[in-house]
């Protein structure tokens, strides 16, 4: 417990004595976020903060953990992830691009080993996907770091989100008896806690895509790492219950924008975010409601690694009918005629 402590109180303090390095890289190398007519901002902020995150987990990992195939794997992948972050902060990169190489970062993931083997069923059945786990785990991969990326629209949003998820999965991969993959979470998240302190309303620096991306990816690899040590029942819906949030808001964009006859991949802003600004909702007010919400998701996430199969189904369907309740009452479904804003600090990416 006490080396755990150590390296987690390295992870936070890398970050947080880093941040304000990068803060200073980024006006060097002009990754800025310029103000503009549909930002609050009236002052260029930078947005390289997510290097500071990737450096403080980065570091502490290699210096603390023992090196396997799996963990080269993540550090490879999360490597390049980085890498087209970085660059699209300063200079920007296509949508394709950015892509193409979160592609290739998964499937670096997959050739050392980790991947989404099989599925699990209140049945207790446990279903082999055999060639079908390249595919489950390419769209897991990719899903969740470009869903991630979706829901950092306010300042401390993603950031806190992604804390609230690695400490919970943290958790549930104890409790699944997954040692190495609690650990792997808990550092991500001491790593975010440390660059939360400067991302808070008002934040002093964004984490940019390189940020948003990176969480993403680490999340949703070590989502599988943690489901591979376990055939527990819920070991699949565990996942997607802890990354609720990112996982819900995108997938109401994408049945929104389609029944609008709008692009699947065009930006709106009408996200679970936006939706509760527009009901007059302060920044930090729409931000700690969010955070909110994960709390009660991570919980029920850890209530169900612990019970019988009939409770947690129970308490699923409970979540389930909670979140179509709240889906419909924000209008999360259908797009809203623009209207004037609200005067909140939206960040750079408000319209995504």
């Amino acid at each position: 417990m006490a080396e755990l402590t150590g390296s987690l109180m390295l992870a936070f303090f890398i970050v947080f004595l880093g941040t304000p390095l990068v803060k200073r890289l980024a006006y060097r190398v002009n990754a800025l976020d310029e103000p503009e007519a549909r930002k609050v901002h009236t002052q260029e902020m930078p947005r390289l903060g997510g290097l500071a995150i990737c450096m403080g987990f980065w570091a502490t990992v290699i210096l603390t953990q023992e090196m396997t195939r799996e963990l080269y794997g993540l550090l490879a992948g999360g490597l390049l992830i980085t890498l087209v972050g970085l660059f699209d902060d300063i200079k920007g990169v296509t949508p394709k691009t950015k892509l193409f190489v979160q592609l290739i970062a998964a499937l670096l993931v997959m050739v050392a080993g980790v991947k989404v083997e099989f599925i699990t069923h209140p049945f207790d059945e446990v279903i082999y996907l055999q060639y079908l786990a390249y595919p489950v785990t390419l769209l897991w991969i990719i899903g969740i770091t470009n869903a991630v990326n979706l829901i950092d629209g306010l300042d401390g949003l993603a950031a806190g989100v992604c804390a609230i998820a690695a400490i919970t999965l943290g958790v549930v991969a104890y409790l699944e008896t997954s040692p190495e993959a609690a650990v792997l979470a808990f550092l991500l998240a001491a790593s975010i806690l440390g660059f939360l302190r400067y991302n808070f309303h008002p934040a002093k620096i964004f984490m940019g895509d390189t940020g948003s991306l990176f969480l993403g990816f680490n999340l949703s690899v070590i989502a599988i790492i943690t489901m591979t040590k376990s055939t527990t029942v819920f070991s699949v819906i565990l996942p997607v219950i802890i990354l609720g949030i990112p996982i819900a808001d995108t997938l109401f964009a994408i049945i929104r924008r389609y029944v609008g006859g709008k692009p699947i991949f065009a930006a709106d802003k009408d996200h679970i975010h936006h939706r509760l600004l527009n009901m007059g909702l302060s920044h930090r007010g729409t931000v700690l409601s969010i955070y909110g919400l994960s709390i009660v998701l991570g919980v029920s996430a850890i209530i169900m690694a612990s019970v019988t199969t009939a409770q947690g189904m129970l308490l699923m369907t409970a979540l389930v009918l909670g979140f179509s309740i709240i889906a419909q009452k924000l209008g999360l479904l259908r797009s809203k005629k623009p209207q004037s804003q609200p005067n909140h600090a939206y960040q750079h990416n408000v319209a995504k």
